[in-house]
């Protein structure tokens, strides 16, 4: 019996299965013939054996025979066309299953990321799809096949001869009972097997990012050591799977020997007292045979099952998982895009956050306002709030406490949609793709053309470098731009944030790691786009910042000063140490270079 759960996979299964449903009906239509040349062959073989062999009656021998060859022929394109049809069908709806997941992940809030390691979600669009597409598709298509062949034969042999019948399906009640029991410790041991898998390739992930630092420090042994933790967890349990599979295998097989020495047994002495003819015997030896391997197969089968239920429950986190605003109440587009179409303002009022509801406040009574053409500069140690408040604006996090307004728009009632053309973030983690310069400056958009792309490259001084590599703007990167300096890098970050188009910069401490060589050109960048467009940037370098309208000085999440640069530089606080101390930290670099 199929659990409740199981019930919910199925059906989900089959909705992504309508597309396919004239594959489905064509494999479907197949059942019947399967079961009628089931029927047939073992009918036939009494028929050769006891009107012709034993009588020695020769007339029709030869016809007989001819059935028989062609009901075999039948029955091998009949299961041929069954088993690719429906296989067919499931392939596709794996395809189709994994492409809706994949936009889901894209589509999850950013938060999800941050919370979920990136393998453990790789693993649910690999190894766990791969699992459904190639044991739940086929195993599921042997057991429909399988269950109705051997119901159906049971009813022959039934009619046939019941005694011999009776053989049989006294043995059905412990094989019954023993399956159902195997198939819920498969069920839990898979569930393990699932999950150690996916910490396992989470892990994998994560040390393969940072094999160098691994190397670096001679930390081989002990993340070796780690990893062999999650396989050693992984084969436990699948041990324990297979130890199940096993018993349950070898205690059909067994069975099936028993009940066929039973049958020759009783048999043969029926055929002795002529109550039962030979060939009724054979064909249920022969018979007794399509019975018993299904249900040998079946315990290979429910483990097929089991282990692609286990996967559904990894990969169902993913469908019920709410993407970036599902569920919210926000206004439609329509309402305010006049609103949207140009920025004009952007309004923090008491604004309060913490990432849990039983964590501390990151953000305490934040208030301030960015008006366009303005500039706004976030300074302080780390953890004082800075990337929050950025993190708030791109709607990375959404449940905040007090107002932020857009344009006078309460910020939460706007889709991501509206206001995707008003911001553009310099991150601090740049990620480049292994494509050209353009692909990773234009993100593959059709929109945007070459020349915007050289044009963006140019307003940041991008371009001197990129002119200079092989093939320009074709160059190809390595893994992550690990064949650019820390500064190019960034260069093509800046390009990016501007020709995407937004109105808003956000700058997430665009300058924490330049190498000395595009220095120069760093700095020019951030001058330029403090000079001409409205900014709203995180700084170590605070140099760059002086000629912003409005510093904010954040501390343990609350604002504790704010002003221009001669302001705070009057004020002797908080900036004023910071600022010396980025002066000497400058010096000290310079005396060491």
């Amino acid at each position: 019996m199929l659990k409740g759960v199981d019930v919910k996979y199925l059906k989900h299964f089959f909705k992504f299965a309508k597309k396919y449903k004239c594959s489905a009906l064509l494999g479907i239509a197949m059942l019947p013939l399967t079961v009628i040349t089931s029927l047939l062959f073992p009918w036939l073989i009494i028929k050769v054996i006891d009107t012709h062999l034993t009588q020695g009656n020769m007339d029709g021998l030869l016809l007989h025979i001819f059935y028989l060859l062609m009901v075999l022929i039948a029955s091998y394109v009949v299961d041929t066309t069954y088993s690719y049809q429906l296989r067919k069908t499931g392939q596709h709806t794996i395809t189709d299953m994994r492409t809706v997941l994949f936009d889901r992940v894209l589509k999850l809030p950013r938060g999800y990321f941050d919370n979920t390691p990136t393998g453990v979600t790789l693993s649910r669009l690999t190894s766990d799809l791969e699992t459904i597409g190639e044991s739940f598709v086929q195993s599921i298509v042997g057991l429909v096949k399988d269950s109705i062949n051997t119901i159906a034969l049971l009813i022959m042999m039934f009619f046939i001869d019941w005694e011999l019948t009776l053989i049989v399906l006294v043995i059905m009640p412990p094989v019954i009972y023993l399956t159902r029991y195997v198939r819920n410790r498969l069920r839990a041991t898979y569930l393990v097997t699932r999950s150690a898998l996916a910490r396992g390739i989470g892990f994998l992930q994560e040390v393969l990012i940072g094999v160098k630092t691994v190397q670096f420090y001679r930390a081989e042994e002990e993340v070796e050591a780690k990893y062999q933790g999650y396989t050693d967890e992984f084969l436990k349990a699948q041990m324990k799977a297979n130890k199940y599979d096993a018993i349950l295998f070898a205690f059909i097989s067994g069975i099936t020997s028993i009940t066929i020495a039973l049958m020759i047994w009783y048999g043969s002495g029926q055929v002795l007292d002529n109550t039962l003819t030979l060939g009724v015997l054979i064909a249920f030896i022969n018979t007794l045979e399509k019975v018993f391997v299904p249900i040998r197969d079946f315990t290979s089968q429910i483990a097929s099952i089991q282990s692609s239920f286990a996967a559904f429950d990894h990969i169902e986190e993913l469908f019920v998982e709410p993407m970036q605003e599902e569920g919210r109440q926000l206004l439609p587009s329509h309402k305010v895009k006049s609103q949207l179409n140009e920025f004009v303002s952007l309004e923090f009022k008491n604004v309060s956050f913490r990432y849990k509801d039983d964590s501390p406040y990151v953000l305490k009574n934040v208030s301030f306002i960015l008006e366009k053409g303005h500039q706004i500069a976030l300074v302080g140690s780390t953890g004082s709030g800075k990337s929050t408040i950025l993190r708030l604006i791109s709607k990375t996090y959404q449940d905040y406490e007090g107002s932020i307004l857009l344009n006078g728009v309460e910020l939460s009632e706007i889709s991501m949609e509206d206001t995707a053309h008003l911001f553009s973030m310099m991150m601090q983690d740049v990620h480049l793709f292994e494509e050209s310069v353009e692909f990773n400056i234009a993100l593959g958009k059709d929109t945007i053309t070459r020349e915007q792309v050289e044009q963006a490259s140019r307003y940041v001084f991008a371009d001197k470098f990129i002119e200079q590599l092989p093939g320009g703007y074709d160059f190809r990167l390595d893994n992550n731009g690990s064949n650019l300096s820390a500064g190019q890098t960034q260069l093509v970050s800046f390009a990016r944030a501007v020709v995407q188009g937004g109105q808003v910069m956000m700058l997430d401490e665009a300058t924490s790691s330049v190498d000395s060589i595009t220095e120069d050109l760093i700095q020019k960048a951030m001058q330029r786009l403090f000079e001409e467009k409205t900014v709203i940037a995180i700084a170590h370098r605070l140099s760059t910042i002086r000629h912003s309208d409005m510093i904010l000085v954040l501390e343990k999440g609350e604002i504790v000063e704010r002003g221009n640069h001669q302001t705070l530089l009057a004020h002797d606080g908080i900036y004023a140490g910071l600022l010396n101390e980025s002066i000497s930290t400058t010096e000290q670099d310079s005396d060491a270079a």
